[in-house]
Order: structure tokens, then C-alpha cells, then sequence
């Protein structure tokens, strides 16, 4: 049996990731930590969870002191480092997967989007975990990044959880309501973060949307050469084939379908007139696939375990 504490476990992904910890068979829980759950039973507010364990509230000397195999930083961005500084410091050979876009730059992480970067993973115990819209643009698009003529520009839509918990206009149901709304239109985190990993300028505008969880993502990408939709179809095919967590789909995929399972529907395949520019549109749900199930992976990897160990039908939410 292995353990894992979770810091920042109040929000959406904090809770998705202890109900998948509490259902591994070779995972415990030895913490989880929230300032502002702090003293209150986990059981309360992660139904599916059914120990006897607290909240806590640890900073970073009391994190790095704990005797766990491995941590997880469910932390907003820019919060991550001194939790990092103290774990490495007093347990080096500690995991740790971080949630945060802090270490998605540093190369001296393994950045863990495991359909695409798992032959370069060579146990290494820091793991940085890919954003929810950056999962899905990349996966998305990489199939045919040696073909592009032009940057890929997409167009995301993703329900207000990816907003967080902490109150903005983006998780404000009453100012969603009948309304799609524009945001970080250029520069956003996850629009360098695809870029930098799939090694050419990506175009990404995001919008937050009424529904609570998942992401629609639709990819414009023009071909230097003309091709045929079943050319197409055949290399994101080939590309994952034996991936249970990508599933391709003849029609564009809807949302709906995607909320509460653990893998990432590709589909439409829409070729233009002329076969140089195809339209993709690929689905996830953001709290699962987009960030506890891909984390789970990474950590199932990192302790040993099957990659897929506990995520329960590699599609179902249990």
C-alpha cells in the first residue's frame, strides 16, 4: 500500500482526485489539506470517500515532513514553489505531482500527458500535470502536427468548475445564464503551454459556458498537401491506437456525453473544400481527463502501479 496527501483538496479537482484515491486498491490517503475545511470529515464532503480522515491545514515545512510517498498540489497557480522547495529539501525521492502551471516550463520536470509524452517518462518523481484545455488542444492536434501549413487555431468552450471555487464572473451562474463569455482571448497559459510542447505557435481562444463540467475544443488546422477525411480519420487511428483513454468518434463529439468519464472523445474529421483544411473537435471532461484522472495516471505510473489502476471502466464515472 502506498500513500498520497492531496494540498488544496477544497476544490473541484481536490474532490474528484480524493474520490478516485479512495476507490485505488493499493492508494491511501494519509492527508488532505484545505485552510478552509480545516477540522471538518472528508467523508461530509466527498461522499464516495469512507474513512475516518480530517482536513487539515499543512504549510510547506509540515507537508515536507509528513512520511507519504508522494504529494499532490491541487494549488491555484503561482503557489506551488514553496511546497516544492520543502519536499525536495527533506525527501527528494518524494512524488510529486503538481496541478498548477508553474513547473509546465521547466524542463527539469516530465511534463505528464501520458498518450503523448509517456516514452519520456524515465521515473522521474516530479511530474507536472498538462492543463484541461491544453489536454485537449494537444491531443487534438498533435496527429498532424508535421503537416500543418499554418498555426492551429482553436476554439474552446469549457463549463464554469474550470473557474475554480473562489468567486469571479466566470463561476457566476446568475451572469452565465444564456451566455457564453470570451476571456483571455490571447496569451492564456495553456495557449503557450501547447505551444511549447508541440513545438509550433497554437492559436487558442477560450470561453466559459452555462454547464458546470467539460470541455468542447474545436481545432482549425490547414494542411500543406491535400488529403481525404479518411486519411485523416486513419492517422489519429494509428496515432492512438490501444490508448482506452482516447475514443474516436465519426460525428463532432458534444459535451454532454464527456461529463463524468475519464477519457477524451476526437471526432467530426470535417474536411473543406480543396482537402487542406480539416476541422476537429475533441471533448474531456475538465475535472477528470483534463486533471484527476490524467494525475492519477501519472502517480499509478510513478508508484508502480498500472497506469490505469482505478480509473474504474476507463470511461464511466463510478
Amino acid at each position: 500500500m502506498k500513500t498520497v496527501g492531496i494540498i488544496g483538496a477544497r476544490g473541484h479537482t481536490g474532490a474528484e482526485l480524493i474520490r478516485l484515491i479512495a476507490g485505488h486498491p493499493e492508494l491511501e490517503l494519509a492527508f488532505v489539506s484545505s485552510r478552509e475545511l480545516d477540522g471538518h470529515a472528508v467523508a461530509d464532503t466527498v461522499p464516495a470517500y469512507a474513512g475516518t480522515l480530517r482536513y487539515s491545514n499543512l504549510d510547506a515545512d509540515a507537508t515536507a515532513c509528513a512520511d507519504v510517498d508522494a504529494v499532490v498540489l491541487a494549488l491555484p497557480n503561482g503557489k506551488a514553489a514553496p511546497y516544492v522547495e520543502a519536499i525536495t529539501a527533506a525527501a527528494p525521492q518524494r512524488v510529486i505531482v503538481d496541478l498548477s502551471a508553474d513547473y509546465r516550463f521547466d524542463r527539469q520536470w516530465y511534463y505528464g500527458l501520458p498518450e503523448l509524452t509517456r516514452a519520456g517518462y524515465a521515473g522521474q518523481t516530479l511530474i507536472s500535470n498538462p492543463g484541461c484545455y491544453a489536454t485537449a488542444m494537444q491531443l487534438a492536434i498533435a496527429p498532424l502536427v508535421e503537416d500543418l501549413a499554418a498555426p492551429p487555431a482553436c476554439f474552446g468552450v469549457s463549463g464554469y468548475s474550470g473557474a475554480g471555487t473562489t468567486p469571479s464572473d466566470k463561476n457566476d451562474t446568475d451572469k452565465l445564464r444564456d451566455n457564453l463569455m470570451p476571456y483571455s482571448l490571447t496569451g492564456h497559459v495553456h495557449e503557450r503551454e501547447v505551444s511549447e510542447q508541440l513545438g509550433l505557435p497554437v492559436e487558442f481562444m477560450p470561453h466559459v459556458a452555462p454547464h458546470f463540467r467539460g470541455i468542447t475544443l474545436t481545432a482549425n488546422l490547414w494542411l500543406r498537401q491535400p488529403t481525404t477525411r479518411e486519411a485523416v480519420r486513419e492517422r489519429y487511428a494509428q496515432r492512438y491506437a490501444g490508448e482506452p483513454l482516447v475514443r474516436l468518434v465519426d460525428e463532432a463529439p458534444w459535451v454532454s456525453q464527456i461529463a463524468g468519464r475519464h477519457h477524451c472523445e476526437i471526432g467530426a474529421f470535417a474536411l473543406a473544400k480543396g482537402g487542406k483544411r480539416i476541422v476537429v473537435v475533441a471533448t474531456l471532461d475538465n475535472l477528470l481527463k483534463g486533471a484527476a484522472t490524467q494525475a492519477l495516471q501519472n502517480l499509478n505510473r510513478a508508484l508502480g502501479f498500472d497506469e490505469f489502476s482505478a480509473i474504474q471502466g476507463y470511461g464511466e464515472l463510478a
